[in-house]
């Protein structure tokens, strides 16, 4: 009986600490209290070293901060920021000045109105155009990915940047520690003799031991002399190139931008580079890190950033704050679809208003228990008029949102909880008719590609179906 009363004693303290430090996030705190009642001294154990940690959130920006402080000055000078709705094209924000100051005001990011870009659609066509511009570089080539392979094409980008760094350019790269984790010591060492500086981001055991783990840098980032930027869905591996035959054809979809918003891709680099290499950004190399631009265009263009070094959740919040105020269209692909509660009733809400609400999602996953997680959402939007579509070509990795004429986002996050509220993210906020009106072909060119799921159909899976998507969908806020 003491012993009983012990245990008893214990469980009730760790259930207690996940409820006082998950307050801000109950269906966090539900999946994380499942996973205690299953296996109780090791969920916690899980839980110690793997749960946000607010105070770890706040050292981690806190640490990241700095770079942006000095650059804020260099930037704002020379970069055309859009201060006023009634600059945006079209004057299509002449009746959403809350969406605009929304906008304005969700990080130090603002939206600038000297660019040009260029959607590219698969890896094809994005790895091209990489490397391409890689092979321009004359000052500073900074690399930055979440999974990059040793294998064919990652072996193409290790030549470019060993022959870039023998040249004589700065050549900094960074991968994420646990999504590169597979990466070779010879390949690394490689690119190190040739004077290639590179960097883990966190890598699993450091991260581990300073209870940081679940931080992932999912962030995908070239920029080449400060003049050149690209982001998106797209990490460097031959399976981004169709060639895993147990994954098939392989949809994405990358941004090429050219302008005053490559200077928040360079802090966004700048800042994860300080976060994994120790080393800060000294004030003489801000003229050659952030050059004037030669306007190449009159695109209007923000970057978003996300993650434990930002004070806002600055991606959800656009896409909740743009998905409220739409009219007539919301468009979706992402891999994984796991919306946090506000993004699920505005998305319902949005479809019993009227709009026309399409997802696509995969029919085939990497993940079976993300994607069972994703499922459990689908009966209940599609009672709402929310339309699901799933990809059979292959699998689709797309980031893409387009929101009415108003804008459209390519980036590296995914429409799910982690990518909103652990990962680093960064997202490219569109607002050219051109560059939507692109996204809106490729899109409508996937739904040729899919199958749509039907209401009735899909009532009709098995108990056990539905069993595995409602444990997945409790455990999604950690997924």
């Amino acid at each position: 009986m003491f012993w009983l009363v012990i245990i008893l004693i214990v469980f009730i303290f760790q259930a207690a600490t996940i409820l006082v430090l998950e307050f801000r996030n109950p269906s966090k705190a539900v999946a994380w209290l499942f996973i205690l009642f299953c296996v109780p001294l090791v969920g916690f154990v899980v839980y110690y070293f793997v749960a946000q940690d607010y105070n770890k959130r706040k050292k981690v920006r806190k640490a990241g901060s700095r770079i942006f402080r000095e650059i804020r000055e260099t930037i704002w000078k020379q970069a055309h920021i859009v201060e006023d709705a009634s600059h945006m094209p079209d004057n299509r924000f002449k009746h959403q000045q809350r969406l605009f100051n929304l906008l304005s005001h969700l990080s130090e990011s603002p939206i600038t109105g000297c660019n040009h870009s260029k959607v590219l659609t698969n890896g094809e066509e994005a790895f091209a155009a990489m490397l391409r511009e890689m092979e321009k570089a004359k000052h500073h080539l900074h690399v930055e990915f979440y999974i990059f392979r040793d294998d064919v094409i990652g072996t193409r980008f290790q030549d470019v940047m060993i022959r870039k760094a023998k040249e004589g350019v700065k050549v900094r790269f960074i991968c994420d520690g646990l999504g590169s984790h597979k990466m070779s010591w010879s390949f690394i060492r490689k690119l190190k003799d040739a004077g290639v500086e590179f960097h883990f981001f966190l890598p699993p055991m450091i991260a581990t031991i300073d209870r940081r783990v679940n931080y992932r840098n999912h962030r995908k980032i070239v920029v080449v002399d400060g003049q050149v930027g690209f982001v998106g869905g797209i990490n460097v591996g031959d399976d981004y190139l169709g060639q895993y035959p147990n994954i098939g054809f392989w949809r994405d979809t990358h941004v090429q931008i050219e302008g005053d918003a490559v200077y928040f891709l360079q802090n966004t680099f700048l800042n994860d580079w300080k976060l994994a290499s120790g080393e800060q950004i000294s004030e003489p190399q801000l003229t050659e890190l952030f050059p004037p631009h030669i306007c190449s265009g009159e695109e209007r263009i923000q970057i978003l950033a996300s993650g434990p070094d930002q004070e806002w959740d600055a991606i959800q919040e656009m896409c909740f704050g743009a998905i409220s105020v739409a009219c007539n269209r919301i468009y979706i692909t992402s891999p994984y679809f796991i919306p946090d509660p506000a993004l699920y009733e505005a998305l319902k809400t949005a479809a019993v208003s009227g709009v026309d609400v399409k997802i696509i999602i995969p029919y085939q996953s990497d993940s079976r228990l993300v994607h069972l997680a994703s499922l459990s959402y689908v009966e209940e939007l599609l009672r709402a008029g929310v339309e699901f579509y799933q990809y059979r070509k292959g699998f689709v990795h797309a980031k893409v949102m387009i929101v009415d004429e108003l804008l459209a986002t390519v980036g590296t996050a995914n429409m799910d909880m982690r990518s909103f509220f652990c990962n680093f993210e960064l997202t490219a906020v569109l607002f050219e008719s051109s560059s939507m009106n692109r996204l809106i072909e490729d899109f409508e060119r996937d739904l040729q590609e899919c199958s749509k799921i039907d209401l009735e159909v899909f009532q009709g899976r098995s108990r056990g179906q539905k069993g595995a998507e409602i444990l997945s969908r409790m455990l999604s806020p950690l997924l």
